[in-house]
């Protein structure tokens, strides 16, 4: 990613600045909204030294690893033998030595898979995207890595030499790719995986990653969905194991570290943003949920 796509934005008013990286063909090298390498072959944007989202997703297999990053207000410890997700619009921050880092990377925009799937869903199905309970970083040994590299090896081959049936092939690979990962996710983590009987769990965590600064209540959102709380609760609690405001308030969490993190903002202007009518609310919401002071969180993160 060249300069030429990077974006400054001013998150809510604060001044600060916060780049957004945007995934382009040309600077990639390729002729589709997807791409795939090594770390020896093409090296990581995360070089910037500063704090910066991008509009597509990321997977990353580490074979070697030092340092950390934040992620979503959340610090990750970076080590060998573990996989990274990282969904759009997710604020980043990364701290590493890049000649310490050994790593195949899977980078897509959500367009290019739904062109061809006719599930808008698709990507909030999969456990491991948009996900606020469990992490997205996870050990993997390199036996089980083996598959995912001959997909991506598969993929690579045909962005590299692209001919008529490219497109198919190569979401054919990543469709398994993404369901085969999934499995493994849940499994990992001990979550459910029965077949959905509607789409109303998708569609709530969606609308949570649009709207959650301006709805911060279940009921808000089972509204915009035009069915009843006590229906959008079951959805939840079938898909997820987890109860719709557990989800909710866990999404919340996730809004008030990432500004605690990045925005510059002061608590008092967080509150204010995200609905909560004073500062000790929220001050109260965070302990309640982290056990930790929102004091103890920023010293224990930075």
């Amino acid at each position: 990613m060249k300069d030429k796509n990077i974006e400054k934005i001013f998150p809510d008013g604060s001044g600060k600045h916060i780049s957004i990286l945007k995934y382009s063909k040309s600077s990639c090298g390729v002729d589709f909204l997807l791409n795939t390498a090594d770390s020896t072959e093409k090296a990581g944007w995360f070089n910037i030294k500063k704090q910066y989202k991008t509009d597509f997703f990321e997977f990353y297999f580490f074979r070697q690893a030092e340092g950390y990053m934040l992620l979503a207000g959340k610090r990750i410890e970076l080590h060998p033998n573990m996989v990274l997700v990282v969904s759009p619009f997710q604020l980043q921050e990364w701290h590493v030595d890049l000649e310490k880092l050994d790593y195949t990377f899977l980078i897509f925009q959500e367009e290019f898979i739904n062109n061809f799937l006719s599930d808008k869903y698709f990507m909030y199905r999969l456990q491991y995207c948009y996900q606020h309970n469990y992490p997205t970083s996870f050990d993997m040994n390199a036996e089980d890595m083996r598959p995912f590299f001959h997909l991506l090896k598969q993929m690579k081959k045909e962005l590299r030499k692209p001919i008529a049936d490219s497109y198919h092939m190569i979401v054919a690979c990543l469709y398994q790719f993404l369901l085969v990962l999934n499995r493994f996710y849940a499994k990992l983590f001990n979550l459910p995986f029965t077949p959905p009987l509607n789409n109303y769990a998708y569609q709530y965590k969606e609308l949570l990653e649009k709207h959650i600064a301006e709805k911060t209540h279940v009921s808000d959102y089972a509204e915009m969905m035009n069915i009843s709380r006590i229906s959008l609760n079951k959805a939840v609690m079938r898909e997820f194991g987890l109860s719709a405001v557990h989800l909710l308030k866990q999404r919340l969490l996730q809004e008030v570290k990432s500004d605690l993190l990045f925005s510059g903002l002061t608590v008092k202007e967080i509150a204010y943003r995200l609905h909560f009518s004073e500062a000790n609310h929220l001050m109260r919401f965070f302990k309640q949920m982290t056990g930790q002071t929102i004091s103890e969180f920023i010293s224990s993160i930075k």
